[in-house]
């Protein structure tokens, strides 16, 4: 059965207009920070994600995520930094834009993320990642996995992991909400939160958080991964020089005798009751 078009949002109308896409076929998903459609570019299907304003992400979240992320002038800064109209407007820019440039940047380095083909007054348009029926790929969480099938998926991303941070890039957020299984594997989506792993003082506690939480998924279906550190040691190497897409990994790390960060423990816990009641909210959704 063939998709009827649906009538196209208002942001979707000026990329008709300026003959980016044809028509909108439908609304694939809406969540906290972006609405996502299918729609036709000429014999092509791809999707549109519209962002929406971040009215609910954490002060917190969002000064961790945007440290040491470049605007384009020193008003702009000076007004991002005192919270007024402008300011918030060129800090939801910056952060839309943070996720353009970290897809054109993780494509061009090979890794598995969607295809970005432009990004126009808010919306970017985007490659469908489908499944081997043609439709829109699941996400992870929707998807039971084998013991060996999530061994594989693990590597498989772990992988990917390790090309971000070559590329100088930590997701930030990764998790089985927004890694899609598409018809020859995971690929990873949704990455505003992408930080710069060299320029952000929270680089490592990201990296450390988003390795932790594939090994917690997969883990539930793989139990022998809840004993890996994948993270520190990937972090470690990545430190030292050392960590190349070619490096073989061991998910074995003999961490240094020192004093307890406890503040770094803090955050920690305050992140990991923040994702579980995400994940809650996420799996409660219709």
């Amino acid at each position: 059965m063939q998709n009827v078009p649906m009538k196209a949002p208002p942001r979707l109308q000026s990329l008709i207009e300026e003959g980016l896409i044809d028509t909108v076929v439908r609304q694939l998903m809406s969540g906290k920070e972006a609405m996502v459609y299918v729609v036709r570019c000429g014999e092509e299907t791809r999707c549109a994600k519209i962002y929406k304003e971040a009215t609910q992400r954490s002060f917190r979240q969002a000064v961790d995520y945007t440290e040491n992320r470049r605007v384009k002038n020193t008003r702009q800064a000076r007004a991002m930094a005192k919270g007024t109209k402008f300011g918030r407007q060129a800090q939801e820019a910056a952060w839309q834009s943070a996720e353009v440039d970290a897809l054109y940047r993780l494509a061009a380095a090979g890794v598995r993320v969607p295809q970005p083909y432009n990004f126009h007054e808010g919306v970017l348009l985007m490659e469908l990642v489908t499944d081997a029926h043609g439709d829109a790929a699941p996400r992870l969480n929707d998807v039971p996995f084998t013991s060996e099938e999530a061994l594989a998926h693990h590597a498989s991303l772990l992988a990917e992991v390790v090309r971000m941070l070559c590329a100088g890039v930590v997701h930030g957020d990764l998790s089985e909400f927004n890694i899609l299984l598409a018809q020859d594997g995971p690929v990873i989506i949704d990455l505003p939160q992408a930080v710069d792993a060299a320029g952000n003082n929270h680089a490592q506690r990201m990296l450390l958080r988003d390795v932790a939480n594939l090994r917690g998924f997969f883990g539930q279906f793989a139990p022998q991964l809840m004993a890996t550190e994948y993270g520190a040691e990937m972090w470690d190497l990545y430190q030292r020089g050392m960590l190349s897409t070619e490096t073989p990994l061991t998910g074995r790390f003999e961490r240094p005798a020192g004093s307890v960060d406890l503040s770094g423990v803090l955050r920690e816990i305050d992140d990991a009751r923040a994702e579980d009641a995400r994940r809650r909210l996420l799996q409660a959704a219709p």
